[in-house]
């Protein structure tokens, strides 16, 4: 690192007095890609905006010189070159370009970042607090009552962990029933739900899920990992019937639970079947786990594979997989991976293990909003066990595991629709004969409405006027499958979103 530091220190002590760019570079260079991210971050927190160049050297990061940026780094171990102003604006002219399927995206606002997590000692570790604290990206902590009072409306970005959205404690009453955690994490949440009007815990956490949902829809960003991103979805299906045991609730669950369950509800998923076993911990067939090992999936073998996205026509899914690196090591979780059979049909698939038929990392967009899942419980922990200590972190400065969370935490700095006074949505997804997209663009920005089929083919393409109107689109023709429509402008993407045809 001695090393590293003194070639660093040497380069900026070089061109310093000319430089006018920072160039922090995300390919297999990088010293520390973790704190790279954190440096990106403070650099937009002092109203710096900062060039997100996707495709180009593992999403590396461009922006004006300061002595302060540059001093961070070399504190931090995070490479970076400083570059005259002539060859920063010869690099950006060449990502623009996209000959490589490579764009710019620019960055302007440091994101407000919330936490949703108990507060009190846990037995498991939190992967997302842990290399947000890393990189230097500061958060805050809340949970259901300040959830319930409406303080999500003071973020831009929010996470869950290991959490249970169908109150029933995570299902660990059989392992784990005796244990003073359990007894106190089950006392404090039921005298929670007494103290916020809610007859049992299971109803506080499903309106808890309710307000998350909203907070999505309303433009905020949603990341869950481990069991939130099975329980959420399984609470929300589960609204108005009970799939609780006896011991969770005082009473059994619903004997015609199973065709109340309302698959319209959901984020990510669909016809799943879900396991009302109080003493399993197995919420449903969402989660891979139970099956992992009839499909040949161990720990020599558990990688997955990101998906290779146009940046020109899905932006926001190139952003989500940037890395200096195509597959990532698996890693257990208390829900781990998602069976492809039961992931809605306009959700993307940002990462798979094709041969095992399972997803490990996925994305949507809801309203104006959007959210990411992405299965297990740390990166660098295959298989993490309840009070186990978390992974020192120092040493995996380079996880491309970890770079996946921090692309989701960065995704929220882009400029807001609102602030360009663009926006745009559409429904029904899925379409059976037609799809309205709604618009707004106002007189300086003139779009045309482009659909692509799964292989990015053109398949739809109309000139869009000025102001606020719709369009509806006829797509009976269209074959049933996932397409993309998007609106773009003078060669960029303004917007862009998947919707499914069925018949």
């Amino acid at each position: 690192m001695r090393n590293i530091l003194l070639i660093l220190t040497f380069l900026s002590c070089s061109v310093g007095a000319r430089a006018a760019y920072l160039l922090i570079p995300m390919d297999e260079s990088q010293t520390n890609h973790l704190r790279a991210y954190g440096i990106a971050w403070n650099a937009l927190d002092h109203e710096t905006d900062v060039q997100w160049l996707l495709n180009y050297r593992g999403g590396s990061y461009l922006f004006e010189y300061s002595k302060e940026d540059e001093q961070a780094c070399l504190e931090k171990g995070v490479l970076f070159q400083t570059l005259p102003d002539a060859q920063a604006k010869s690099v950006l002219r060449d990502v623009r370009k996209g000959q490589n399927n490579t764009a710019a995206v620019e960055m302007q606002r440091a994101p407000k970042i919330g936490v949703y997590s108990p507060g009190r000692s846990e037995q498991w570790d939190d992967a997302v607090v842990n290399v947000l604290t890393y990189a230097g990206i500061p958060f805050e902590v809340i949970y259901d009552k300040e959830v319930l009072q409406g303080d999500l409306s003071k973020y831009d970005w929010l996470h869950l962990h290991h959490e249970d959205f169908t109150g029933q404690h995570g299902r660990f009453y059989s392992g784990f029933g005796s244990t003073q955690w359990y007894k106190e994490e089950v006392a404090t949440d039921e005298k929670t739900a007494a103290e916020t009007g809610f007859s049992s815990v299971a109803a506080m956490k499903l309106a808890v899920a309710l307000k998350m949902k909203m907070f999505v829809s309303n433009g905020g960003f949603l990341f869950a990992m481990c069991s939130a991103t099975e329980t959420f979805d399984v609470a929300l299906a589960a609204n108005g019937t009970d799939i609780s045991g006896y011991i969770f609730d005082g009473d059994g669950p619903d004997t015609d639970y199973a065709s109340r369950l309302n698959f319209d509800n959901c984020l990510a998923f669909r016809n799943f079947t879900v396991n009302t076993n109080s003493y399993a911990y197995k919420m449903s067939n969402i989660d891979t786990y139970n099956t992992r090992m009839s499909r040949g999936v161990t720990e020599s073998n558990d990688w997955f594979t990101l998906s290779a996205f146009d940046v020109k026509t899905q932006p926001v899914q190139s952003m989500l997989v940037q890395n200096h690196v195509t597959s990532v090591k698996g890693f257990w979780g208390a829900t781990t991976a998602f069976d492809l059979a039961v992931i809605r049909p306009d959700v993307d698939i940002l990462a798979q293990n094709s041969a095992a038929h399972e997803a490990r990392y996925i994305h949507g967009n809801l309203g104006k909003g959007r959210w990411t899942f992405y299965g297990g419980h740390d990166p660098e922990d295959y298989q993490h066990r309840i009070g186990e200590a978390a992974p020192d972190i120092t040493q995996f400065p380079n996880s491309p595991g970890y770079r996946l969370i921090l692309n989701n935490v960065m995704f929220q700095s882009i400029k807001s629709e609102e602030e360009t006074h663009v926006q745009f949505s559409a429904y029904p997804s899925p379409a059976t004969t037609q799809l309205t997209v709604n618009y707004t663009l106002n007189e300086e920005v003139s779009g045309v409405l482009k659909i692509y089929d799964a292989s990015g083919r053109l398949s739809y393409s109309e000139v869009l006027g000025s102001g606020t109107s719709s369009t509806t689109v006829d797509v009976s023709g269209f074959s049933t499958g996932s397409y993309l429509w998007s609106v773009e402008s003078e060669g960029r993407v303004l917007y862009t979103e998947r919707f499914a045809v069925a018949k």
